[in-house]
């Protein structure tokens, strides 16, 4: 008797102790669960950086495929008709394939005019009116209105020309967690990470920081950019952080969201569960050492 009273004394201190272990351990991860997360706000180092020196803006330069819509002003509103081409909807398709609708732009004779897009052909021209072909490839908008404005001074076309060229179709596409994922045009120059995330609406709380990646074409090779948003330093020294046409921006999930493609999700995340494992084993430790 004496024996098995202190086997049994023996065990139940050992379960005691196991027990504790036990508490503590689920304690610990409910501790853990609460505790204040650092890779969710933005440029923590912010108030570090003093005088550093930020990289050149990098402005979109054209590409084969890309669309840029044209437009020529002048003091004379009837000498410049001939270059800012128009055409009433029933008849876009006599116009070729350098050039398509873009938008409306008022009345006709013949109904409603609209205003065309140029698209740059894979050898990088376009086909301009009257001043023939154009080689845009590699060139900025600013520098294509330059080159155009010379030409038609140049041939004493126009006299006082004002060219203006904007994008049509340039566009990143931002996928992952943010709020709005999704192709994102591109309508100014020195379009950067901060502007994408931005129109795509803010990542979600389940995004990864520090994580983002950024998928880039460089002459026919695909690249991969890394950007930690929580660094501020490594995001304007990034090669990514002036965006460029195509590019895709991907933000990674955290593990919680990853986690929950699985049928269990985050339920051992959950500190309920550890309290209730807790009580459960303690009730049967009781009754089988009662």
């Amino acid at each position: 008797m004496i024996f098995s009273y202190h086997c049994t004394l023996n065990v139940t201190k050992a379960m005691g102790k196991h027990i504790r272990i036990f508490l503590t351990l689920a304690i610990a991860c409910w501790l853990s669960g609460c505790s204040t997360p650092t890779n969710v706000a933005y440029f923590q180092n912010a108030e570090e950086i003093r005088g550093m020196t930020l990289q050149h803006e990098q402005p979109l330069r054209l590409r084969p495929k890309d669309k840029i819509n044209i437009v020529i002003n002048s003091a004379d509103p009837m000498l410049v008709r001939q270059f800012n081409l128009t055409a009433a909807t029933n008849s876009m398709r006599s116009l070729g394939s350098n050039s398509e609708p873009l938008t409306t732009m008022g009345g006709t004779s013949g109904g409603t005019a609209q205003l065309l897009a140029y698209t740059v052909d894979e050898q990088g021209d376009i086909n301009f009116p009257v001043v023939g072909k154009v080689a845009v490839k590699g060139k900025t908008r600013q520098e294509v209105a330059e080159y155009l404005r010379r030409r038609l001074i140049e041939r004493d076309l126009v006299k006082d020309p004002i060219v203006t060229v904007e994008y049509v179709n340039l566009s990143v596409n931002v996928l992952g967690e943010v709020n709005r994922p999704g192709r994102i045009d591109m309508m100014k120059d020195n379009f950067t990470i901060v502007d994408a995330i931005a129109y795509a609406g803010d990542l979600t709380i389940d995004g990864q920081r520090e994580n983002i990646k950024v998928f880039r074409e460089v002459d026919g090779e695909d690249q991969t950019y890394v950007i930690n948003l929580c660094d501020r330093q490594n995001v304007l020294n990034s090669p990514a952080f002036y965006l460029q046409q195509n590019d895709v921006v991907y933000v990674t999930p955290n593990p919680k969201r990853k986690r929950e493609a699985k049928t269990t999700g985050n339920i051992f995340n959950q500190p309920s569960i550890w309290v209730s494992l807790a009580s459960l084993f303690t009730t049967i430790s009781a009754l089988l050492w009662k």
